[in-house]
């Protein structure tokens, strides 16, 4: 029997006319400003534009004539975007609309019978509905009226008055087409009459006017506003950018496109023809740009600071200031993001829970077919189709919005972290190693990032907990509803602790970690002293303790994650358990409608309550890696006000003042009564311009500190610094960049051939530009591994010098060059080019002291003594022991070469002589002069291997497939029990009796025991995929450590450390957090969508006419996306390694940058950089949404046809609560459904960490260390005779012998001199001893042993060296002399005495 009509109250018809009204008088009150203004404009006529004055009329004031037409110059052909027709015509409609509805109403009101009165408003007051209605009709006239301002003020975007009122008219429209929806499924005898064909169409219209509210663009383009853009545009393009950037197509998409992520189209077109490159991938638009958003980010910290000094001088006018909040600034940069973001996720929480709603509705239909009409039916399925197809809109949209927002904090916090490392303090650099702050960017920014994706879990958890028990409380009354609230906090109140426990976890796995890459980041940059030391093995040993420490803390996290799993698959059976027995025991019947209601309901809660212990975990770990942020980003920094930068020119002569200058590199340990641990102390001195000042003193004396206080490097305690004019520095230790050699000496500076070549020959350079194959295009090593310490040098010298500073400071510039370079350098370029400039450099060559202009000589920090060589010389004070000791230093030099000249007849040498050095070229590559390779990068398809690989790594695979039965298993016991209670629960409320004659306890104690078996296979199989999925990490980790240790020295000569630490670092961290667990979702959810397909087929095996086309067109789609997802996966995974590798060099030369002035440059090149890795991961993120959008609109239709399907076939056919329990189902086909490809595709994008491990863990190796029958005796070598038999050297097979058949024997016990200029193969022929470099031909033997036939660790453990390179490894002083702990304390003591640093 049908119910009468209700009498709708009449609050919100008064409600909306109160709205309205508002909007009209916003409205209005701006069109009456606007017109004002325009007002006044007009009868001032005049406006000012710098000192000539344009008036209305055309008149001006000025020496030019007016123009013949003011608006030749502004063109005013505005074209009207989609959006703004879209408006116009969607308003419109909804004006005529409601104007007929509004006809028919007044014609009904007066006797006419068009529509009847009691549906002819939306209450039981005519006044009211015709208010609501009159209301309605002048605010939709009025948003023409708004439109038509906005296309005449040409605006780029729609007012948000404007936008605010589509919004809430669309939420109005939902409203009145659900309730109508209502209202005819309740009231079946009643047809459908004008108003409710009113409110769908609304719907419809107001639906496109909400989405373009929410973009916002109008789509208006001028032909102004394109000649200003074009003005705007520069006509060079500045250093560092691309000539020509792909403009963005999101940038550009129209509202359908974004909604549909058509706009990718173009790049899946290039995509599926051949793999991508990066050129290919359009630039990422200018809200995602890193300038940009290192722009905002940095204007929101600048707010955020003043706003807390604000506060704290309020506060305390005395007390110290504190630091800005990193969270205050992150919530400026994203707040307007996340609040659109935030409305989608909760709308598509809202429309999620529309099909549990419906459930018992459906059913209930199902079983009174005959007193129901088929309209009923079909508006229950549109009712479900309509909110699957928002949830997925939404859904899409919301997901989209996060990552984006990723990308943005990403790039900000990235960009940020780099600027801060230019200008630490070197207090705060001794803290912060390179692997640290690499940690930094690829852990604790992805960390951040990852809260973004998770925080609208803080928005939609109360909405899905409020509308399941709201569902609950309809279909179950209180008792059930009350339990379930029980049950469901009872679940999430025990991840609580859980919560805890990880986050304490995540933190010392953050530790481990920081300690691993610290000390993995510290071995590959001492490779080659390590190697020469033979300490392979010792350091290996070192790095496995370390990792051991992380992966026992990992073991505990993934553990505790396999009890979440537990918990998050056995909370339904759980929360439907208790609630089932609260209706049993309160007396509620438990119909089947009601039970698959309730079950679609659980199955909804199973994401909140999974969610809460993933977001409390995510809040965790965001916490732990914002705060190691917020204190770096706290550290010290250089003091700024150290140095007081002067113009140059004026009357002042001198470029150098220091006045009582007081400084130290540790001030925190400086106190009013002791300055014991004061650097440098009461330094006074003038430079005058253009003087050549030399510094000079013991070891230890403060030199180069004198110079680092010049470039404001030094903490000042007190004294002031002046500097007249540019500088340029040139450090002891050389900093090198990865480039070519002619990058190193522009270093930013555009070329001049001619100051190019004059810089060239001044340092000594053009000889070595004949060795190498490509000049000076030839590229350099990291850190200049492929040039000798000379060559470096002279580099850095010819940086400064290429400069053309007006001041130059020179740490111990001739140090690592022969006597003939040292002097050409100090003639042609200290005397010769640098004539002119200031100059002041340290030496400890007496040879270059007499031409200096002054002398200074330091000791104990401060100035002993100044003047000129003579001057010194005579006051017998100090400087003339300096001068003696060298004097006794070459006199011994020579007494040893007489002594020696006797013994030259033992060297016998009969080698063939170079004649022409030039002929012996040392190059890389003879087309390019590249050493450093790109990054290896597979192409197509991950290969079947790389899978077999992992899932093999650990017991040949044998725990896979129990992985798999537990899963099958887990589906099975679910389906049954769910199955259990729709087939046995009776209909209808009306059949109070089961359908299977047992008693309905039976029937819960059956479905509890069903319930706790499936959550005991949930828990075994998630213990299996922990353990599986660590063992497999642990494996692979230990496999490329091995490999990467005992790799050539050439492998670290051509690869950079940033590309190693990238695998070390964030793709470890894929293979121990993440692959394990994607690559079982794969498994899990095909195992999923199969049980779904089962219930739906066993009642409708029609479904399957439309599920095969569909699925075929599924894979399509898959098949379609996979090779751009795939190679966007790739190019974003190389293009992070420049990055950490760029930020790695800028670290080691951050002095030098900044000495340079280049601090901007070096941030310009590093904005450039993340804008290359953020292209390819934009891509990769929107092709996911791209490829899940299409997939559950297709998996939306399929749902429908089975809602149609089963509507329509006659009443018996089917059982309606196994009908029930298919629809309860297909409810989450559309999830299911794109889970599959989604997981399938996001795991081969994450198998691309495994690919790249593996490419790591088959590095051709070095000879064996130990050779077992082939040992040499315990004391070999005894006499250490070295006889080199026809050696040939090369460093690869494209590349010429460096070493050409040398033949000749090194006596035993005797000190043997190599000689020779730079490029001549001294370097080579002692890595050569070592093995370092293999010979090509020709054999070393030492001692009678041929050193190739016996192992690596035999050869170096018996060999020493001092490298040309100085190596430090962090720890203590005595760590460093004797790292493998072999050494008592007083044989320690003693070589401390022997190098004189036993009085430091």
């Amino acid at each position: 029997m049908a119910l009468p009509w209700p009498e709708l109250p009449c609050f919100p018809a008064y409600l909306l006319v109160c709205v309205q009204l508002v909007f009209l008088g916003v409205l209005l009150l701006a069109s009456l400003l606007q017109l004002f203004k325009q007002k006044n404009n007009h009868e001032d006529g005049i406006t000012t534009n710098g000192n000539t004055k344009i008036y209305a009329n055309g008149d001006h004031d000025g020496d030019e004539e007016p123009p013949e037409n003011p608006t030749a110059d502004r063109q005013q052909t505005a074209k009207c975007g989609i959006p703004t027709k879209t408006s116009i015509a969607c308003t419109i409609l909804l004006l005529a609309v409601h104007c007929l509805l509004l006809l028919s109403m007044l014609l009904s009101f007066s006797g006419h019978n068009i529509i009847s009165p009691a549906l002819a408003g939306s209450c039981s007051s005519r006044i009211g509905t015709l208010a609501s209605e009159i209301a309605q009709v002048l605010s939709l006239a009025a948003s023409l009226f708004a439109i038509r301002n906005v296309i005449k003020a040409e605006s780029t975007m729609f007012p948000w008055m404007l936008r605010a009122w589509w919004i809430c008219g669309f939420l109005l429209s939902a409203s009145s087409a659900s309730l109508s929806t209502y209202l005819r499924t309740t009231h079946p005898g009643k047809k459908l009459e004008l108003p409710d064909y009113v409110n769908f169409l609304s719907l419809s219209l107001s639906s496109f006017l909400f989405g373009i509210s929410i973009h916002g663009k109008t789509g208006i383009a001028t032909a102004t506003a394109t000649f200003s853009s074009d003005m705007k545009e520069p006509l060079l393009p500045a250093e560092g950018q691309s000539k020509q950037r792909t403009r963005s197509p999101y940038g550009d998409a129209t509202l359908l496109q974004l909604v549909t992520f058509s706009w990718l189209n173009p790049l899946f077109s290039v995509g599926i023809k051949k793999p991508l490159e990066q050129d290919d991938i359009p630039d990422v638009g200018i809200n995602e740009s890193a300038a940009f958003l290192s722009s905002a980010f940095a204007e929101c910290l600048d707010r955020e600071t003043e706003r807390q000094q604000s506060s704290d001088n309020t506060d305390d006018a005395g007390g110290s200031s504190s630091s800005p909040s990193i969270y205050r600034a992150i919530f400026l940069l994203v707040r307007r993001k996340a609040a659109i973001n935030a409305f989608f996720a909760m709308a598509s929480a809202t429309a999620s829970y529309v099909g549990p709603y419906l459930i018992n509705d459906f059913v209930d239909f199902l079983s009174r077919k005959k007193e129901r009409s088929l309209t009923s039916g079909y508006l229950i399925a549109l009712g479900f189709l309509c909110a699957k197809i928002v949830e997925t809109v939404t859904q899409r949209q919301w997901i989209f919005g996060a990552r984006q927002l990723g990308l943005r904090l990403r790039a900000a916090l990235t960009t940020r972290i780099y600027a801060k490392g230019l200008v630490l303090s070197a207090r705060s650099r001794q803290g912060h190693t390179s692997g640290e702050i690499i940690n930094y960017m690829s852990v604790d920014v992805n960390r951040i990032t990852d809260f973004i994706w998770y925080v609208n879990t803080v928005w939609m958890l109360p909405i899905q907990i409020s509308l399941a028990i709201y569902i609950l409380r309809t279909n179950l009354g209180a008792p059930g509803s009350l339990a379930a609230l029980a049950a469901t906090l009872l679940v999430m109140s025990c991840n609580v602790p859980l919560t805890r426990m990880q986050k304490s976890y995540q933190t010392k796995i953050m530790e481990a970690k920081d300690g691993r890459m610290k000390a993995t980041s510290e071995v590959l940059r001492n490779m080659k002293t390590i190697k020469l030391q033979s300490w392979d093995s010792q350091f290996l040993g070192k790095l496995k303790c370390l990792r051991e420490v992380e992966r026992s803390w990992l073991w505990k996290s993934l553990r505790l994650t396999a009890i979440t799993a537990f918990i998050f698959w056995g909370s339904p059976a759980f929360i439907s358990t208790i609630t089932f027995g609260a209706c049993l025991m309160m007396g509620v019947p438990l119909t089947a409608g009601r039970v698959l209601s309730a079950l679609a309901t659980f199955r909804m809660l199973q994401d909140p309550i999974f969610n809460l212990p993933d977001l409390l975990s995510v809040i965790a770990q965001a916490k732990v890696s914002a705060d190691r942020i917020t204190s770096y980003l706290q550290e010290e920094e250089v003091q700024q006000d150290a140095v007081e930068y002067v113009p140059p020119g004026g009357d002042e002569r001198f470029d150098v003042e220091i006045e009582s200058g007081k400084f130290s590199w540790t001030p925190e340990l400086v106190s009013s009564r002791s300055s014991s641990n004061v650097t440098l102390d009461g330094i006074d001195l003038r430079v005058k311009r253009g003087m050549r000042v030399a510094v000079c003193g013991t070891v230890g004396s403060g030199k180069s500190s004198l110079l680092s206080c010049i470039l404001g490097e030094i903490h000042k305690l007190s004294g002031t610094v002046k500097v007249r004019g540019t500088k340029a520095y040139v450090p002891q230790c050389p900093w090198i960049l990865t480039g070519s050699i002619r990058d190193n000496i522009l270093f930013g500076k555009a070329y001049e051939s001619e100051r190019y070549e004059r810089t060239v020959q001044a340092c000594a350079m053009v000889k070595d530009f004949e060795l190498f194959s490509c000049g000076d295009l030839t590229e350099i090593g990291e850190r200049g591994i492929n040039m000798s310490g000379g060559q470096k040098q002279r580099i850095q010298i010819a940086r400064a010098v290429y400069q053309d500073a007006d001041i130059y400071l020179l740490d111990d510039p001739f140090s690592a060059v022969d006597a003939h370079t040292g002097t050409h350098l100090f003639q042609d370029c200290l005397m010769g080019i640098l004539r002119d400039k200031t100059i002041i450099y340290v030496t400890h060559q007496v040879e270059f002291l007499p031409a200096a202009d002054v002398i200074v000589v330091m000791q104990n920090g401060k100035i002993a003594q100044t003047g000129k060589f003579d001057e010194l010389m005579k006051q017998n004070v100090g400087f003339e022991a300096l001068v003696g000791a060298h004097s006794q230093a070459l006199e011994l030099v020579h007494a040893v070469e007489s002594s020696t000249q006797q013994t030259t007849s033992l060297l016998v040498a009969d080698q063939e002589e170079n004649s022409d050095p030039s002929r012996t070229r040392v190059g890389t590559d003879n087309q390019s002069g590249k050493l450093v390779q790109d990054e290896e990068r597979e192409t197509g398809s991950i290969g079947k291997e790389v899978y077999w690989s992992y899932l093999t790594a650990v017991k040949g695979g044998v725990l896979v497939p129990f992985i798999v039965l537990a899963q099958s298993s887990f589906q099975v016991l679910q389906i049954a029990s769910n199955y259990w209670m729709a087939w046995a629960c009776p209909p209808t409320s009306d059949s109070n009796e089961p359908a299977v004659g047992l008693g309905m306890d039976t029937i819960l104690l059956v479905y509890t025991l069903l319930a706790a078996g499936s959550a005991l296979c949930v828990l075994v199989r998630a213990i299996l995929v922990t353990t599986v999925g660590l063992s497999t990490a642990e494996k692979l980790f230990t496999d490329m450590l091995h490999s990467v240790i005992r790799a050539p020295m050439q492998f670290f000569d051509s690869t950079p450390t940033g590309r190693i630490l990238n695998r070390a670092s964030t793709d470890q961290s894929v293979l121990d957090l993440e692959i394990g667990q994607r690559l079982g979702w794969c498994a899990f959810s095909i195992i999923q969508i199969l049980g779904t397909i089962a219930v739906m087929s066993q009642v409708a095996w029609e479904v399957f006419v439309i599920f095969i086309p569909v699925t075929a067109v599924c894979i399509w789609y898959q098949q379609y996306y996979t090779p751009t997802a795939r190679e966007l996966a790739r190019l974003s995974g190389i293009q992070l390694t420049p990055i950490l590798h760029h930020f790695s060099e800028s670290l080691a030369g951050a002095a030098t940058i900044r000495a340079f002035g280049h601090g901007e440059r070096f941030i310009t090149g590093n904005l450039g950089l993340v804008d290359n890795y953020s292209r390819p991961w934009f891509h990769n993120v929107s092709a996911m949404e791209w490829l899940s959008f299409r997939l559950n609109v297709l998996s939306n239709f399929v749902f429908a046809f089975s809602l149609v399907l089963l509507v329509t076939l006659p009443e018996g056919i089917i059982n309606p609560s196994i009908a029930g329990l298919a629809v309860t189902y297909g409810i989450n086909l559309n999830v299911l459904q794109a889970s599959v490809i989604w997981n399938i595709c996001n795991a081969e994008n994450k198998m691309i960490s495994v690919e790249r491990v593996l490419q790591y863990t088959n590095i051709k190796s070095e000879a064996p260390l130990v050779i077992e029958d082939r040992r040499p005796p315990p004391n070999w070598p005894s006499i250490g005779t070295i006889c080199f038999k026809n050696l040939q050297i090369r460093y690869a097979e494209h590349l010429p012998s460096v070493l050409k058949n040398i033949s000749c024997t090194f006596p035993g016990k005797r000190k043997i001199g190599v000689v020779g200029r730079t490029g001549s193969g001294k370097s080579t022929l002692t890595q050569a001893i070592f093995r370092m470099v293999e010979a090509r031909e020709g054999s070393i033997i030492i001692d009678d042993i041929d050193i190739s036939k016996i192992g690596l660790d035999d050869l170096r453990s018996r060999l020493s060296i001092i490298p040309q390179d100085p190596t430090m490894f962090e720890g203590t002083v005595r760590g460093n002399l004797d790292p493998l702990c072999q050494y008592t304390d007083f044989d320690v003591w003693e070589v401390f005495s022997t190098i004189l640093l036993s009085h430091h």
